[in-house]
């Protein structure tokens, strides 16, 4: 009896902390988006990825090194094609966050495990469900009502719906990232594969840089540094939630970056949260939700 109830206070514990660390994750991650938008109409998007990308690099060949870990891997080729999707979605999801509002581009990014399941199911041959189409039906219902209230306020709707278009091209970009990751994670440490990120992502974006750079001045360095220390810290904080709890759960709490970007954009934007955006979110939470638990039950019948 006394070593159920030490078990379920170990148990108790351990969530408690996985649930810190993915808000911490949630607070992390929308306060890179708090950085981008604020710095994104000055500073090109290829700057960002490259600045971001520099912060990562610098962090990650640090603790490679203290913990004595090749930095080049087993899978190079898979490696890179990973740090090419990724880099691709980073790029996407910056340019949405300087066009869209705050809520509407995150809340659009998480309609990535849906891609996911998708593609693992054509590229790893993985068992996709029924109701995984519910998920992919809710999630597109989620997204037009999230999109609605640009479409109905802003008199430019070819902008309106390239950044919409945009956003989930980073969306689905991340999805095809995290299948690299599904593959490389059986051999390869974490840290290798996200070293490789930042070091595709700062030659590919070198070229774009020496085409249009703009000195950063002033306050442009804060937000250049923090896009970078942001990014960090919710890598870490996702990493070790992911750890402690289990998916379902954790895709759902780390969907807290939804509510935090939201307060950003109302308080420090002045942007508009509308009910039709409140009701988009939580369909994409649910489509979210419905996708994690569908691709765990397929695994586990393979």
């Amino acid at each position: 009896m006394r070593e159920k109830k030490l078990t379920d206070e170990f148990n108790l514990e351990k969530n408690l902390k996985g649930i810190r660390f993915l808000i911490g994750s949630g607070l992390a991650f929308s306060l890179m988006s708090v950085c981008v938008k604020a710095i994104g109409d000055r500073i090109p998007i290829s700057e960002l990825v490259f600045a971001r990308a520099t912060i990562s690099i610098i962090i990650t060949r640090f603790f490679l090194y203290k913990n004595k870990i090749n930095p080049w891997g087993n899978q190079k080729r898979l490696l890179i094609i990973r740090g090419l999707f990724g880099t691709a979605a980073l790029f996407c999801i910056f340019k949405a966050l300087t066009i869209l509002p705050i809520a509407i581009a995150t809340v659009i990014q998480y309609i990535y495990p849906t891609f996911t399941v998708i593609c693992a199911y054509i590229i790893l041959k993985e068992l996709i469900l029924r109701r995984i189409v519910y998920s992919i039906i809710i999630g597109w219902v989620g997204i037009l009502l999230v999109s609605q209230p640009e479409f109905t306020t802003n008199s430019n709707i070819k902008e309106t719906m390239l950044a919409i278009f945009i956003a989930i091209l980073g969306a689905f970009m991340t999805s095809l990232a995290y299948i690299c990751v599904r593959k490389l994670s059986s051999k390869e440490h974490p840290l290798v594969i996200i070293y490789y990120f930042p070091l595709v992502s700062i030659p590919l974006s070198i070229p774009f840089i020496i085409n249009d750079f703009v000195l950063p001045v002033g306050t442009d360095w804060f937000w250049i540094i923090g896009i970078g220390i942001f990014t960090q810290i919710g890598q870490l904080c996702i990493t070790e939630g992911l750890r402690l709890l289990p998916a379902g759960q954790a895709t759902s709490l780390n969907y807290s970056q939804v509510i935090f970007a939201s307060i950003w954009g109302v308080l420090l934007f002045h942007e508009t949260i509308t009910s039709s955006i409140y009701l988009g979110g939580f369909c994409v939470l649910i489509s979210t939700i419905i996708s994690i638990s569908a691709s765990k039950t397929s695994q586990a019948k393979i």
